[in-house]
């Protein structure tokens, strides 16, 4: 019977030295290899350059690893790259690296298509074929990296999972694969540049609460009255506006963070004076400032972008309250890059027919 072989990224450094114990292998030779997989990247064994034939044909013979790779990559006018990230089993999931004159910001994605199906995003018109692991979460920040310093000749400013999936139904993944980002063993990156966004599950927002996580959360809001939320966010029929409440202040006790909360504007939905009202109502709960995000077309989509003079009006009125508000121009849409736009045309299309292979 065939050897199963085991992901080498599903375990922990004291059991890669046991493992390795038994070929007669001291510590050092463990931590040169975990080395090679969590800090320089490596995907495949043999990449080792310091590690002997001898430990490679064991790797080999026991383990994989479960990297993912760039298979395409899309060039938007504004310099945004979307790349089609390619699994060992042949999903394809979407990422994109964001270059502004201040930084450069990595959208990841935590799952292979998405379960929630919001009515204005892309990505939630796929099935959910399967979560991301802890490696290929790693990955992406990983090729995104090094794409921005051939690119940009500039390390990552900003890391956001706002790519596809949703990051709290994944959660223990999630949690390591940004346990490899951030640590010293892995990329180093700093918490404070992460930012993970959540369509809205109450209690997995109080679990990052009693995690005391060192990354930022936001909400993906849109709408701050039941009513609304739940035409665009079947969501929130179990996770309403109260329940979101709830869990935001028992978030911002337990961390002491301050939220964001993404708004994006529709034409003649969310985007009066009325609607400013009752988000600002919403915000009294906690600490936050406020993303309000322009509304990207997808194919057959039902919403239109706001007037601009609604959305200037929408955002002068929060400003008016004291409340820091950021009103945020698309980029990479000539790519279908953009917010709500990842699996989009074409993209949809790979998606499901590489995923079936």
């Amino acid at each position: 019977m065939e050897l199963q072989k085991k992901n080498i990224r599903n375990i922990n450094l004291d059991e890669l030295i046991e493992a390795l114990a038994t070929q007669g292998e001291k510590k050092f030779r463990a931590k040169q290899v975990y080395e090679w997989i969590w800090k320089k990247g490596a995907h495949s064994f043999a990449e080792m350059r310091n590690v002997s034939k001898k430990v490679i044909d064991f790797l080999d013979a026991h383990y994989f690893i479960d990297a993912i790779r760039i298979s395409d990559e899309q060039h938007s006018n504004d310099l945004t790259v979307k790349c089609a990230f390619k699994s060992h089993d042949n999903h394809i999931t979407e990422g994109v690296l964001i270059p502004t004159t201040s930084r450069i910001t990595a959208c990841i994605s935590s799952q292979v298509g998405c379960s929630l199906a919001c009515k204005f995003c892309a990505t939630g018109r796929l099935k959910l074929m399967r979560n991301l692991s802890g490696g290929e979460i790693y990955d992406q920040v990983l090729l995104l990296t090094r794409l921005s310093q051939e690119n940009f000749n500039k390390p990552l400013s900003n890391i956001v999972f706002m790519g596809m999936g949703e990051p709290l139904l994944n959660y223990k993944n999630m949690m390591e694969g940004i346990e490899k980002i951030t640590s010293e063993e892995g990329l180093g990156i700093s918490a404070k540049r992460i930012t993970v966004s959540t369509a809205g599950i109450g209690k997995m927002i109080k679990k990052l609460g009693d995690d005391n996580v060192k990354f930022n959360l936001a909400l993906s809001l849109h709408a701050a009255n039941d009513v609304k939320r739940s035409q665009i966010m079947e969501i929130n029929d179990s996770n309403n506006i109260e329940v979101l409440a709830e869990a935001l202040r028992y978030f911002h006790d337990k961390t002491g963070s301050r939220v964001t909360f993404e708004y994006i504007i529709f034409k003649d939905f969310n985007d009066s004076l009325a609607d400013a009202r009752e988000l600002a109502e919403f915000c009294k709960n906690v600490p936050v400032k406020i993303n309000i995000i322009e509304y990207n077309p997808i194919d057959d989509g039902e919403f239109q972008q706001a007037d601009q003079h609604k959305v200037d009006a929408f955002a002068a009125f929060l400003e008016s309250l004291n409340l820091v508000v950021n009103v945020r121009r698309s980029r990479g849409k000539d790519i279908d890059a953009a917010c709500g736009q990842l699996a989009n045309k074409n993209g949809a299309i790979a998606l499901k027919e590489r995923s079936l292979k």
